[in-house]
């Protein structure tokens, strides 16, 4: 496993983990006074400075990108299903112009939270039958633009309204029927907070294998939770085994960047200097 207690070389960061203390520009700025060298931008941070503009910043800045968050929400009532198959095409194209080696896809859960305005409905099954149709019309066109689609899969407590698929078997068994020759087109992103309490997670890393392992997340997880979508932990404040769990992703060949993303509303209450020199003094000394 690669040391990196004596620089943030391999650190990237999420842009979520400061999104409410400055825009994209102004992220993108600070990164680059601290050395960060990558990031993972948002899709509606990407939307308020504008796509040239966001560009622009992070040619600029000298900066790569470690994914581009995010794709998906797939599930959806038939009078909204082309809604979702357009904007899936325009988070390609917006992650071709800016570089972005991935997208990670949240895929959703029942239609009326993916998609609002859609009917409601209590089927999971046919949510996710959906989100393996959608993945795969996706990747036609994702073939055209060569960008890789990273299925993400979220904790068990987003099933009903972000993501159906919660557990690295189930995104692997997606990558097994939709890219059988393991084409590089489709793999899956991991997230520590979300896969971190799964027993069968490390022999599901090791399945993976280098080619299906295409981007790496890093926070913690917090007891108590207050809230499970905006509570997640610096590194080092709560019980994942961050170490252990990069270990055997490397373990599989995987050499790219650690990317720290925090959804807290404790850590968007601190300024974007003190965070950003937070997440590279645990880089060093956690993950």
């Amino acid at each position: 496993m690669r040391d990196f207690s004596a620089h943030h070389r391999w650190l990237s960061l999420n842009t979520a983990t400061v999104r409410k203390q400055g825009d994209l520009t102004e992220i993108v700025d600070a990164c680059a006074r601290h050395g960060i060298r990558a990031i993972d931008p948002w899709r509606d941070q990407v939307a308020t400075v504008g796509l040239d503009r966001a560009v622009r910043a992070v040619r600029d800045a000298g900066l790569e990108l470690t994914g581009y968050c995010r794709g998906g929400m797939f599930v959806a009532d038939a009078a909204h299903r082309m809604e979702a198959r357009d904007d899936n095409r325009r988070a390609i194209d917006e992650a071709k112009a800016l570089g972005a080696p991935c997208i990670v896809l949240v895929v959703g859960g029942l239609p009326q939270y993916s998609r609002p305005g859609s009917a409601a409905s209590r089927d999971i099954a046919a949510a996710r039958t959906q989100v393996h149709d959608g993945i795969a019309e996706m990747m036609e066109y994702a073939k055209q633009a060569s960008m890789p689609l990273a299925i993400e899969p979220l904790h068990p407590a987003y099933a009903g309204d972000r993501a159906c698929v919660n557990t690295t078997k189930q995104a692997l068994d997606l990558c097994d029927a939709l890219d059988p020759q393991r084409s590089g087109m489709l793999g899956v992103a991991l997230d520590v907070y979300h896969i971190w309490w799964d027993p069968e997670l490390m022999p599901q890393i090791a399945r993976a294998g280098k080619d299906r392992l295409l981007a790496f997340h890093v926070c913690d997880w917090l007891v108590p939770t207050k809230e499970i979508l905006n509570d997640r932990g610096m590194m080092g404040d709560g019980v994942i085994d961050i170490k252990s769990v990069r270990a055997a992703v490397e373990a599989q060949g995987f050499a790219g960047y650690s990317e720290i993303e925090i959804f807290s509303n404790d850590w968007w209450n601190k300024s974007m200097d003190e965070v950003l020199k937070t997440c590279i003094e645990r880089h060093r000394t956690v993950v």
